[in-house]
């Protein structure tokens, strides 16, 4: 992984992930610190659409079939980053997980929350 941004907008960039469970993926992050998606202000999000389409963009010229996007918030949710960041990653026809998506780390239906 580089450190150097792969795109920017005015108050988002992106870099390749540090760890990507497929050949290419991404992580968009504000530019302003902030711990979590919950903290972004309204110029970050109104500025949120024109990073997540041109991330979309750069990974067109590999074809993915999919996408896959997620926050991890909290160290509960699986968050080790405390600067906010939304992993994008393509997915394609063929890959092990192939229809896989964020369902399969859910609770069973089963578990409840202690009171």
């Amino acid at each position: 992984m580089s450190d150097r941004p792969i795109l920017e907008t005015e108050h988002f960039y992106m870099l390749a992930s540090i760890d990507p469970v497929v050949p290419v993926a991404g992580m968009v992050i504000p530019k302003r610190h902030s711990v979590d998606p919950f903290e972004m202000n309204g110029e970050e999000w109104a500025d949120f659409a024109n990073a997540l389409a041109a991330a979309k963009a750069h990974f067109e010229d590999h074809k993915p079939a999919g996408f896959t996007l997620g926050w991890n918030v909290g160290a509960v949710g699986g968050q080790h980053v405390f600067h906010t960041h939304l992993h994008i990653i393509p997915r394609f026809e063929g890959e092990p997980n192939q229809g896989v998506g964020i369902r399969r780390i859910f609770r069973p239906a089963d578990w409840r929350p202690a009171n």
